[in-house]
């Protein structure tokens, strides 16, 4: 019964988050697979770690989709996520927790990146105090 209510949460959090905290949120959930996939590898549980990875990679492949080449940036972002996308393709092949590594530091960076933003979004005219 309280896993129930807690999916059902889960759900509504989802269903009326914003597409900026929705994007907030994936990049949260492949941080999370890639810790698990680098979990099972070292637990040599190889099933699950392929699973893991291939939730990464999906997640990577949604941004892909999505990114808006209307604006330059979308050119750069495109190269970043082919990039970490391949890198999830040989780590899982091989699994190899070091390419695991590389891209989690990726991960945290562009999720950091876009809370940020987010941040400076919903203030963008900080007020700056003297010292």
């Amino acid at each position: 019964m309280v896993n129930n209510g807690y999916n059902q949460y889960q759900n509504n959090a989802i269903l009326t988050a914003s597409p900026q905290e929705l994007t907030l949120m994936l990049y949260n959930g492949a941080i999370k697979f890639c810790n698990q996939a680098i979990q099972a590898i070292d637990n040599q549980d190889i099933e699950t770690a392929h699973e893991l990875i291939i939730r990464v990679e999906d997640i990577i492949e949604e941004f892909i989709i999505t990114l808006d080449d209307k604006y330059p940036i979308a050119e750069t972002f495109k190269n970043m996520y082919d990039y970490i996308h391949q890198r999830l393709i040989e780590a899982n092949m091989n699994k190899d927790k070091t390419i695991l590594e590389e891209v989690l530091g990726y991960l945290r960076e562009l999720r950091d990146t876009w809370k940020e933003a987010m941040k400076l979004a919903k203030n963008p005219n900080p007020k700056v105090t003297n010292a």
